[in-house]
């Protein structure tokens, strides 16, 4: 079953919107996916991957855990909401979201990924300004 984390009312729409996104990602998402594709950091990801009606930045199913990359506008307060609501609805099924901004992932890269390697091998999130769970 192709919809295994998304409705399957809703697959075949969403399906179309994750492949556009997988061949149009941000420059930070390309940045990011080049240190964590193919089992770099131990740890299967997906890209672009469908959970109810969402689709999430990056997926490492097998730990639960969510990596999101998030523009600009992010900080503006309307979708500030909309990401908390998305946010606890994934936690509401048992993932862990880490979110990352733009400049982040293109200035400390390092960072970030010490921040997954953190939590793969402590179970933990590191509370920084943006990651606060």
């Amino acid at each position: 079953m192709a919809y295994k984390t998304s409705y399957p009312d809703r697959y075949g729409l969403l399906k179309e919107f994750a492949r556009e996104n997988r061949k149009n990602q941000t420059l930070a998402e390309s940045v990011l996916w080049e240190y964590i594709r193919d089992e770099a950091l131990g740890v299967k990801f997906l890209r672009q991957h469908i959970i109810g009606d969402y689709i999430v930045d990056f997926l490492a199913r097998s730990e639960g855990l969510i990596i999101e990359v998030d523009g600009a506008y992010h900080a503006e307060r309307h979708q500030m909401e909309e990401d908390a609501v998305r946010t606890e609805f994934l936690q509401s099924l048992g993932y862990r979201v880490l979110r990352f901004t733009n400049e982040q992932v293109l200035f400390d890269i390092d960072l970030v990924i010490q921040q997954i390697k953190d939590y793969f091998e402590k179970g933990i999130i590191i509370n920084n300004s943006y990651n606060e769970q």
